[in-house]
């Protein structure tokens, strides 16, 4: 039987002075005469209080720096942010992006010392670097959740987590920080023009997205075992989704014409993704997941567009490493390729538009799954009954 990574450290009696110690983080500490009622206590007190951090090494309160907070959290984040089947949700990642210029500008600073002014900094160097308002705001909050994190650890004192919160949000037209673009539905030309250059499977995940208005991760999770195919139409329940935290249902209604797309694939076991990048892979690739994920599907969609549109003069250039891209070709094919991709995010607000459109707003929530956590069961049941007729008509 396989040792576990993270056993419980034992309690074990010191020889030569008759005291119990227990050995964690790699210290030896000694928790008084063994075999007492007191030597008991301390050993489970200590052994609570390691477990209660994750089993992570000890900081020292309110002298550990910047870094070592920014650690901690990591090591706290990777376990705590995951999806109801236990699969990372990308979070600690979006965590990882906020922290690194804190860690890069305040990394050796005491992080009881980390306050308004060195967030501003820190919010600068996030403007300057070209990030948009709403973004930069989003990582400054993922910043401050941090030191409440800390200071909840009692890495540092709770004044500091206050004095963070005090400083206002980037406003609209009062910041040089740009405003994001909107993201828009694209067109379905564009989408049928970039098909015939995509994988088999990408290409089948573009257009049950498309069809059924389901969320990216959720056509990227979808199995056999997952899909009611006895109904009509078909019903989709993804394990994981984004309100399966909160106890939420997520049933996504499949159409005859969704259903004719995910045909060729459900001859495969039913506990195996549907959609497999082993299949579309090189030969000889080396490293392949059994499921696509967020990058790689974009990264596919991305290039089928390039091949869909290319640019009329720069396209067909060989650049090597003695020919490379002058600055104006390089923002030149780079502006024309912004033009002309899309997103799988633009493909559910494609969906969206096209059934607000044709069935109104209240269908398209239904198709969504926008319905508010305090929403009747009656209405969450009309909603549902609203996205099986929409799925019925167009999906």
């Amino acid at each position: 039987m396989p040792r576990s990574k993270s056993p419980i450290p034992e309690l074990k009696l010191h020889k030569s002075s008759g005291h119990g110690y227990v050995r964690i983080d790699g210290r030896q500490m000694f928790l008084g005469k063994f075999g007492t009622l007191e030597c008991r206590s301390k050993y489970e007190r200590t052994i609570a209080e390691w477990l209660a951090r994750d089993r992570r090494p000890a900081v020292a309160p309110l002298t550990c720096s910047v870094s070592e907070v920014v650690a901690a959290f990591m090591m706290h984040a990777v376990r705590y942010y995951l999806s109801s089947t236990g699969a990372p949700t990308g979070e600690a990642d979006n965590f990882k992006d906020a922290l690194r210029p804190v860690r890069r500008l305040y990394g050796d600073l005491p992080a009881a010392e980390f306050r308004q002014d060195e967030l501003k900094a820190v919010r600068a160097a996030m403007v300057d670097s070209g990030l948009s308002r709403s973004t930069i705001n989003a990582r400054i909050n993922r910043v401050r959740r941090v030191w409440k994190w800390a200071a909840s650890e009692r890495l540092v004192p709770t004044a500091t987590h206050a004095d963070l919160m005090t400083i206002e949000p980037l406003r609209r037209n009062r910041t040089t920080a740009p405003e994001a673009p909107g993201i828009g539905p694209v067109a379905l030309a564009d989408v049928e023009a970039a098909l015939p250059h995509m994988p088999a499977a990408v290409a089948a995940m573009v257009r049950v997205q498309y069809l059924s208005g389901c969320r990216v991760g959720e056509v990227l999770a979808m199995r056999g075992e997952d899909l009611d195919r006895s109904s009509d139409p078909w019903v989709y329940r993804p394990r994981g989704h984004k309100g399966s935290h909160r106890g939420d249902d997520r049933m996504i209604a499949i159409g005859p014409r969704a259903q004719a797309v995910l045909s060729p694939f459900l001859g495969r076991a039913p506990s195996k993704y549907l959609f497999d990048p082993a299949e579309s892979a090189r030969p000889g690739a080396r490293r392949i997941r059994n499921r696509y994920d967020r990058r790689a599907y974009a990264q596919a969609i991305a290039r089928a567009c390039d091949r869909a549109f290319p640019h009329p003069r720069l396209s067909g250039a060989r650049f090597t490493r003695t020919r490379r891209p002058t600055p104006m070709e390089a923002e030149e094919l780079k502006a024309w390729r912004k033009r002309h991709r899309w997103s799988p995010l633009q493909l559910r607000h494609a969906a969206a538009s096209m059934v607000r459109r044709e069935f109104g707003l209240e269908a398209a929530q239904a198709v969504l799954g926008h319905a508010k956590a305090d929403t009747t069961q009656l209405y969450a049941e009309r909603l549902d009954g609203l996205a099986r007729e929409v799925a019925r008509a167009v999906g």
